[in-house]
């Protein structure tokens, strides 16, 4: 293998964006390394260090989490070491080690109460302890690492399965209740905008490539409500089933979300980087590579 290469660590190789990263990066002729769970535990000073050190990485994608929201709000102690201590460690290694860090983050910082598109440039107000953790740790990167990108996405979807979903995504779950049900009820007053994991991991490459250090949103471009995106599935499957609106309660959470948490790539077009589609170009391409 040619000494040339860029070496890159991918944290979480093996969830839904991670595959993804493995993925893009290997096909951009990089020297790739998957760490997952079993490698390394976030929550762990020792276990952080002890896999990275050895690696002499030139990046470090970092997109595991802990991304259950129910599961932070009722353990937030655990969030904060995953989500926020555990990526502080990752930010002080990147300048010990020379590394640039690649922080994956979400659009969960957000209290959803702006009504249109939220910048890199608005504040942060997160509504439950994932989204504050998940802030948390980007404040850490922020304020520690010397070379760094945060990116904050939304809405993911993607052919690896996501652990903290059950192996699930919005697409797959509206498929498989069209198989089994006449009618599905989904809410139509949150809105969001849906990304393809491999749309990110694309994103995500075209950022290494630069030094434009910072903050950044990357999300498919345009946006809808869950219920405008069950609609084009279902449209773009052939699926006859019945979709309404869900009641105001129908579907409550118990841990409160942002209603409206849709990005603008507003630093990304800026800077002549955006390469991310229209979210429904995007739905089509992912339901044709699961139809093939």
């Amino acid at each position: 293998m040619s000494s040339s290469k860029i070496k890159t660590v991918v944290i979480g190789g093996n969830g839904q964006l991670g595959t993804d990263c493995v993925a893009a990066f290997q096909k951009a002729d990089h020297e790739v390394i998957s760490l997952t769970h079993q490698d390394m535990e976030l929550a762990s000073e020792n276990s952080v260090r002890g896999a990275l050190s050895p690696l002499k990485a030139n990046l470090v994608i970092n997109t595991a989490a802990m991304h259950n929201v129910e599961g932070c709000e009722a353990s937030p102690l655990e969030a904060f070491a995953v989500n926020a201590v555990g990526v502080r460690k990752l930010a002080l290694l990147a300048n010990e080690l020379n590394f640039t860090l690649i922080q994956i983050s979400t659009d969960y910082v957000f209290d959803g109460l702006k009504g249109t598109p939220y910048r890199e440039c608005d504040a942060a107000r997160p509504l439950n302890a994932y989204g504050n953790s998940k802030l948390a740790g980007e404040l850490f990167v922020q304020t520690i690492a010397e070379k760094y990108f945060v990116v904050r996405v939304s809405a993911m979807y993607g052919l690896s399965p996501c652990r903290a979903k059950g192996g699930n995504n919005f697409v797959k779950l509206m498929l498989k209740l069209a198989k089994e049900r006449d009618e599905v009820r989904v809410v139509d007053n949150e809105f969001i905008s849906p990304t393809y994991t491999p749309d990110i991991a694309k994103q995500l490459l075209a950022l290494s490539q630069t030094d434009a250090y910072g903050l950044f949103h990357a999300t498919s471009s345009g946006s809808c409500s869950w219920h405008e995106f069950a609609e084009q599935i279902f449209s773009l499957s052939g699926k006859g089933v019945k979709l309404l609106s869900a009641a105001a309660g129908e579907l409550s959470k118990k841990v409160p979300r942002p209603k409206y948490s849709v990005l603008e790539n507003a630093r990304l077009q800026a800077l002549g980087l955006d390469v991310m589609p229209d979210w429904r170009d995007a739905l089509q391409r992912y339901l044709a590579v699961l139809n093939g």
